[in-house]
């Protein structure tokens, strides 16, 4: 009975671990690896799997994040014939992560292709396309939060709320081999407290090993009050300076927060003074199944929903679904607020507007999320005054903000605060954040346990926690 840790291990992307109970081997996610550059991104998640996707017997998503679910059509067309569980509102939203990825995928291939015919090179395959997005589709079976269900030999999983993102869960596993009982505890993304729209994350009381993640395990948040007060700052400071408002928004979570967020603060905040546009495909998709799943809402946002809909509660929301209609916003040049992906500029439609507004002295870019390392989001909140895009050299004029408070991720004190509901202290494992993160919440949890950050590939011994990782090789 062990777990093997083969992604997001020591950094925040690529989800990833492998549960073996007897003969039965179980993932707990397979994301993709993202950040570093397209180069790197591309010749990681084309790595082949350290294990056969065969011989799994069931895979377990804790939420729809690329960087928790999007190897996934991968592990299909590989040969994985199992059930992937997850909760039902996750299943919805990886149909339109899925094949939003399968796109982006085909379109960088063609891209890549047609530089490498001119030099001569081998063409290069997508890692996947539309069709093994639809494949995995169909191995999908959604669970609602606190249903036990039995999904191999001596494993039953219950998924409980996570706070992250709509049917986002933590996953409890109730493990058996032999005579002997484990309870494993995987946080995958614990959300903040007090976000907007969702109820808070779950609280757990026993566990025998708990997998948490870290990734802003050495920061606190400010508070909710104080990042609202500073987004209306920033808000009448572009309305002074005259210029527009760029907010890279991951597409799936912070985008529905903001909106949300717009409406219910809409005369304290001044949005009638704007024109509000959601300009991402994906986010809009992702919007209408928040709508769907409104039953997972908290009781504020049930009430407000149970009056309106969002299109009511703002009424200067554009939707621009065409590329036409995106394109035509580089004509705007004052009294707009752009939302669009990816929040970490990485890809989307958000790179074309920094190309064409980030220049301007009047404009302002709000980051309202985590940042990964190497990303280009990250090197603009780190003061990068010039961005080069498609070739092209850009001045940063436009004044950068940084409301971390809006994070969809607990900081130190959630995380401390989650783990110390479990009435005893169960081993304690760190995942999904950088290393310094998890070093700063390795030091401010030791007055309560010990806890430790396995590398990739290290194996946890689940009949001896407490023992030393031991060394399983590397992962991908």
């Amino acid at each position: 009975m062990q777990i093997k840790f083969l992604g997001a291990a020591q950094e925040v992307t690529g989800s990833c671990h492998l549960l073996q109970v007897g003969r039965q081997q179980i993932l707990l996610d397979c994301g993709l690896m993202q950040g570093g550059g397209k180069a790197r991104e591309t010749e990681a998640n084309a790595e082949a799997f350290p294990f056969d996707p065969a011989q799994l017997d069931a895979v377990i998503l804790s939420h729809s994040h690329l960087d928790h679910s999007g190897r996934i059509p991968l592990l299909i067309k590989q040969g994985f014939k199992g059930k992937i569980y997850t909760h039902r509102a996750c299943q919805a939203m990886c149909r339109i992560m899925f094949l939003d990825a399968a796109h982006i995928h085909e379109r960088d291939a063609v891209t890549q292709n047609r530089k490498r015919e001119r030099k001569g090179l081998p063409l290069v395959e997508p890692l996947y396309v539309t069709e093994d997005a639809e494949k995995a589709l169909q191995h999908f079976r959604g669970l609602d939060y606190g249903e036990p269900l039995k999904v191999a030999e001596g494993v039953v999983v219950t998924l409980f709320d996570a706070g992250h993102i709509l049917g986002s869960a933590i996953v409890q596993l109730d493990l058996q081999e032999g005579g002997e009982q484990r309870r494993v505890v995987f946080t995958g993304d614990l959300g903040h407290a007090g976000a907007p729209i969702l109820r808070n994350p779950t609280y757990l009381n026993h566990a025998d090993v708990v997998l948490m993640e870290s990734t802003y395990g050495g920061r606190c948040h400010r508070s909710w009050e104080a990042s609202f007060a500073e987004m209306a700052e920033v808000l009448d400071q572009a309305r002074q300076t005259g210029g527009n408002v760029l907010i890279p928004a991951f597409a799936v979570g912070r985008t529905q927060e903001l909106l949300y967020l717009f409406a219910q603060n809409y005369q304290a905040w001044g949005m009638a003074h704007w024109d509000i546009y959601l300009d991402s495909p994906m986010a809009i998709e992702a919007t209408e199944v928040y709508a769907e799943f409104s039953q997972l809402y908290d009781d504020e946002a049930k009430a407000l929903w149970s009056a309106h809909q969002y299109r009511d509660l703002l009424p200067n929301l554009k939707i621009t679904r065409s590329t036409e209609e995106s394109v035509a916003l580089n004509q705007v040049k004052s009294g707009a607020i752009i939302i669009a992906g990816s929040g970490m500029c990485e890809g989307g439609r958000i790179r074309h507007h920094l190309k064409n507004h980030v220049w301007r002295p009047g404009g302002h870019l709000v980051f309202v999320g985590f940042q990964a390392r190497n990303t280009l989001g990250r090197k603009l909140v780190e003061g990068l005054d010039r961005i080069k895009l498609w070739g092209e050299e850009i001045q940063v004029a436009a004044r950068v903000h940084t409301i971390n408070g809006f994070s969809a991720h607990a900081d130190q004190q959630g995380l401390i605060d989650w783990y110390q509901h479990f009435e005893k202290r169960p081993t304690l494992l760190l995942v999904h954040g950088e290393e310094e993160s998890q070093q700063a919440l390795i030091e401010a949890l030791a007055p309560i346990t010990q806890a430790c950050a396995p590398k990739q590939g290290q194996i946890l011994d689940l009949l001896q926690p407490e023992s030393p990782l031991m060394d399983g090789g590397e992962g991908r």
